[in-house]
C-alpha cells in the first residue's frame, strides 16, 4: 500500500465527548456516515447544549379530618341496612 502525503491536505477536528480527533477533510467526507454512526462531530459544529429546569410542582397534602368514627354506631346502621336488603 502506498500512502501519499499531501501538505496543503485540510484537516477536520472531530470530538465525541472528551475525546478529540483529527481528520483530513477526504477522509472525513469519505467515512461521514460512520463518524456520525460512532457519535463524532466536527468541532465547529458542536453546540452545548443548557438544561432547563421545570419548576417542581407542590405536593397536595390533604387535610385529615378530626371526625371519631363511632364502631358500635357504625355497626348498627350495618346491620339495619341488611336487614331491609332481605325484606
Amino acid at each position: 500500500m502506498v500512502k501519499l502525503v499531501l501538505s496543503n491536505e485540510k484537516m477536520v477536528t472531530l470530538q465525541r465527548g472528551n475525546k478529540t480527533i483529527t481528520r483530513s477533510q477526504l477522509d472525513y467526507e469519505t467515512n461521514k456516515v460512520m463518524y456520525d454512526f460512532r457519535g463524532f462531530k466536527p468541532v465547529q459544529d458542536v453546540v452545548k447544549e443548557t438544561k432547563v429546569e421545570q419548576p417542581k410542582k407542590k405536593k397536595v397534602v390533604r387535610k385529615k379530618k378530626n371526625v371519631q368514627v363511632d364502631l358500635e354506631k357504625d355497626k348498627k346502621e350495618l346491620e339495619v341496612a341488611v336487614q331491609k336488603d332481605m325484606e
